[in-house]
């Protein structure tokens, strides 16, 4: 019965902080990503870290629970023991990931690795797959990012991987994996656009250089919110899969970078206002960094760490772990507007980051709520 608890109630009857999430909006933007996919006729691989439910990964794979990417080996555990399948641990892979892998080998029929150098894929040809298996391995590619990936003016090293994977006695070479990572970077609208396509034509210049040296390049994807958010490149129709997983949600962030409008972001957070400090020009809210975090400060489009919901002259300009500090843009407050108790929502600079504060994401339909999910947590 814990479970249904809430239900039927309005959004405003919860306890607060409180993560909630506009199913209409999170079905749009998934089946707007789907949509764009079919027009470019490849396949969307859904990134799912943003939210780590079964009913989101649900929505943004079109209900076929096939083709998806995670970031944690728990993810991929928990997708598979709930029927998805074509799962992509999506993390530079070492030895101690080893045993968990096999396990998730045996069970799904097609579950892939991801690598970056080359004594893993020999580890990979010395470790006895399951019976009747080879292990799947994308290569991660940095294509201008500087997080994690071979860089993709090392040739050679893709060659050699690539090669080592394709002849090993155990492996399978499956593609390669661009993270458009450098997008986050980007000033405005048009720059993003610009590395998204370098990004594509690195990648796509890598998979040229494995043909001509007679290695067969199943998938080549490249991936990130702002990269795919934009209108559709014909180029990209010569990759294979793309691999965002922000949409699902958006935030702030994407908002600024252009990648949809402050009407796409399907979550926020509830908070209510616990003090009026007149002396100091602030009001105290019930939303810390631990509601929140303490991400993107300064860099959306008013001061502060978030933008709230019909009240665009109130800035959040710090946070303790369980209160924040509000203020106004412009001007002084106007206290009578916001009672001691009452209720304002925030859109969050980083959904991931937000999403991963709460055990709990009130999912509603016109702020009445309809559902709970619990998203899965660990590593």
């Amino acid at each position: 019965m814990a479970n249904m608890k809430w239900l039927g109630h309005p959004v405003t009857s919860l306890p607060t902080p409180a993560f909630l999430v506009d199913h209409d909006k999170v079905a749009k933007n998934c089946n707007d990503m789907l949509n764009k996919c079919k027009q470019l006729g490849i396949k969307l691989r859904a990134q799912v870290k943003t939210h780590k439910t079964v009913e989101g990964a649900d929505l943004q794979t079109g209900g076929t629970r096939r083709c998806i990417v995670t970031s944690t080996l728990h993810e991929a555990e928990m997708y598979a023991n709930n029927g998805f399948e074509d799962i992509l641990y999506g993390y530079p892979l070492i030895p101690f990931h080893l045993q968990r892998c096999y396990d998730l080998r045996s069970k799904l029929q097609q579950f892939h690795v991801m690598v970056n150098n080359c004594d893993i894929v020999t580890t990979l040809n010395k470790t006895e797959p399951p019976a009747g298996k080879r292990w799947s391995a994308f290569i991660k590619v940095d294509a201008g990012n500087n997080r994690a990936g071979v860089c993709w003016q090392n040739t050679q090293a893709v060659v050699d991987m690539a090669c080592q994977l394709s002849d090993g006695p155990h492996t399978e070479f499956q593609g390669l994996y661009v993270h458009c990572g450098n997008s986050y970077s980007a000033g405005n609208l048009e720059q993003v656009k610009t590395v998204r396509d370098l990004n594509v034509e690195r990648a796509l210049h890598l998979t040229q250089e494995l043909q001509q040296r007679g290695i067969t390049c199943k998938n080549v994807g490249i991936g990130s919110t702002p990269s795919c958010s934009q209108e559709v490149s014909t180029r990209m129709s010569s990759l294979t899969e793309i691999h965002p997983g922000n949409y699902i949600f958006y935030d702030s962030q994407q908002e600024s970078l252009g990648s949809c409008s402050m009407d796409d972001i399907a979550v926020r957070v509830m908070t209510r206002v616990v003090s009026h400090f007149p002396d100091r020009g602030q009001i105290l809210i019930d939303c810390g960094f631990a509601a929140l975090t303490k991400q993107g400060y300064g860099k959306i489009s008013i001061p502060g760490y978030a933008h709230f919901q019909d009240n665009p002259n109130l800035k959040l300009v710090d946070m303790t772990q369980e209160l924040g500090k509000v203020e106004a843009v412009h001007g002084k407050l106007d206290y009578s507007q916001y009672p001691i108790g009452s209720i304002l929502y925030i859109y969050p600079f980083h959904s991931c980051a937000t999403a991963a504060m709460y055990p709990v994401y009130y999912v509603h339909h016109n702020n009445c709520i309809t559902e709970k999910w619990y998203p899965t947590r660990g590593w």
